[in-house]
């Protein structure tokens, strides 16, 4: 339990220092470790259908959409969705692209239910590199953590 307790108590400190709302953040390795050393631990992708079809999925994450794509419109039945899927004690990590959307479904989360929220930055493909494009800084995909198409 050693290493569990140093990722949270880091991500705890980085929550701290960044004043976020919930429990604190994580790097996607950081996350991956504590999705495996954590029981019932689970990590919440929040990116879209389309993003989960076209640029990757994470084998064993819950997929819920924060938001709609292409319309944008955010998704109204999240909250349910997530209470459906998941223990109300459970251990919860959430991720989407780069790391803002899940911010506020951590944000959330932990206020409507949840009582130990993260948030994985960088998110599932990083952030922006000098020409826009994501892939190349970060994120879970570029840290070769379980992925497919």
């Amino acid at each position: 339990m050693g290493r569990l307790t140093d990722l949270l108590q880091l991500a705890q400190e980085r929550g701290q220092e960044l004043g976020l709302p919930y429990a604190g953040a994580l790097t996607p390795q950081e996350a991956y470790e504590v999705w495996q050393l954590a029981p019932g631990a689970k990590l919440v992708d929040v990116r879209t259908h389309a993003e989960w079809d076209w640029v990757g999925r994470i084998p064993g994450a819950i997929e819920i959409e924060w938001m709609s794509y292409p319309d944008g419109i955010a998704n109204a039945y999240f909250l349910t969705e997530l209470k459906q899927q998941v223990d109300r004690e459970a251990l919860l990590m959430f991720i989407c692209r780069s790391g803002v959307r899940s911010h506020h479904a951590a944000a959330l989360a932990r206020e409507a239910t949840q009582r130990e929220c993260y948030n994985v930055l960088e998110g599932f493909e990083g952030d922006l590199d000098a020409n826009g494009q994501r892939g190349k800084i970060g994120g879970w995909r570029l840290a070769g953590l379980p992925w497919h198409n």
